[in-house]
């Protein structure tokens, strides 16, 4: 009788075991699927630039480094989006790759885009490092890194 209650309770423990890490890797898929929300909530911005919607996808401590190695916090990123001289017009990302620890997501990609610049007609493509951090069940870009390929 011993053996079959021992029996027993291993399966049970083995089941909630299993249940535990299928829901694991439910939350990792659906952290993943936010931070690509995120991510394609910054690319419209970045094409069409608004306050409003910047203030719900960077945080106020944003550091934004461009692949020719100037640094930007929030109010400079936006203001030169706004004003500056470089207006993305097409954004595509390729190989991107989104890796979630608790609140804190790190995407790597490759972002392919036809702008202007100073009114010139232009295409780039630069590798892109992104930290975002989950504030008040949002996905905010929290760092930024270009470089070139």
């Amino acid at each position: 009788m011993n053996k079959k209650l021992i029996l027993a309770v291993c399966i049970i423990v083995m089941a909630c075991n299993d249940n535990s890490k299928s829901e694991k890797k439910l939350s990792s898929v659906s952290q993943k699927m936010e931070v690509e929300l995120a991510i394609k909530k910054l690319n419209q911005s970045l094409i069409n630039p608004q306050n409003a919607q910047f203030d719900k996808i960077v945080t106020q401590g944003l550091s934004y480094g461009h692949s020719s190695g100037n640094i930007q916090n929030k109010d400079e990123f936006i203001d030169d989006l706004k004003n500056g001289p470089f207006d993305f017009k097409e954004i595509t990302i390729s190989d991107q790759t989104i890796d979630v620890f608790d609140q804190t997501a790190i995407v790597r990609h490759i972002l392919s885009a036809k702008a202007k610049n100073a009114g010139e007609d232009v295409e780039i493509s630069i590798g892109i490092f992104l930290v975002f951090q989950k504030n008040n069940d949002h996905w905010k870009l929290r760092a930024r890194q270009a470089y070139k390929l």
